[in-house]
């Protein structure tokens, strides 16, 4: 947790010489949610708490919801005191839409009380199902750039309204690699669910991978 830090991430990956496109324009329905609420160097409660006013909220939608609690103390816990909560909606096509809340540094800001993380998180997580799309507002950016690079066919994918970080990424893929993608507006009514969607359409630039498998 910042800002001390301390903790170590672990990032494995497989190398893959070419992405291929992708029609992913069908988010499907929410069928169920799962989480993890996590805290160090705190009270062990305080996990619970956030589950407990977390699923006030959510089970008024779903009744299939389950949210670990992960507790670290001691050395593994590193060096700052402090908690988190996030959320995976899971859909019957096999769409993730996610949230994540955490509480402010140490003495950095004011104190947030567990059941207020825990209720703001299942609302953030509320409002980016309501956003739709087959993918969350965060990792717009992550997919419209693995279009960018992937063969020379045609990709689409369905999202929910763009966030000001995905329209000025949108610019740098123009300006970097030469690619524009198309833009469709789905109105709320061809829907019948959420806010309006998007369809992005582009042709990727045909990037190969070149790296080799490190031993």
């Amino acid at each position: 947790m910042p800002p001390k830090g301390g903790g170590e991430v672990i990032f494995a990956c497989p190398v893959k010489k070419v992405l291929k496109p992708i029609q992913y324009i069908d988010p499907g329905k929410i069928k169920r949610i799962r989480g993890m609420a996590y805290s160090v160097r705190v009270s062990p409660q305080i996990a619970n708490r956030m589950v407990d006013s977390a699923r006030s909220i959510l089970n008024k939608f779903l009744p299939d919801i389950y949210i670990h609690t992960d507790h670290m103390k001691g050395t593994s816990s590193g060096k700052s005191p402090g908690f988190g909560l996030f959320l995976v909606a899971e859909t019957t096509n096999g769409t993730f839409l996610s949230a994540e809340l955490a509480s402010n540094p140490q003495g950095q800001g004011a104190a947030v009380l567990p059941e207020d993380l825990g209720v703001n998180c299942a609302k953030l997580l509320l409002e980016e199902i309501h956003r739709g799309g087959c993918v969350d507002s965060i990792n717009q950016s992550l997919i419209l750039l693995l279009m960018t690079l992937g063969q020379q066919d045609v990709s689409k994918v369905l999202l929910g309204p763009l966030s000001p970080y995905t329209i000025e990424f949108l610019r740098h893929l123009r300006s970097y690699f030469q690619v524009m993608f198309k833009i469709e507006t789905k109105p709320f009514e061809d829907e019948r669910k959420g806010g309006e969607k998007v369809l992005m359409t582009c042709v990727g630039i045909g990037f190969s991978n070149l790296s080799k498998t490190v031993r």
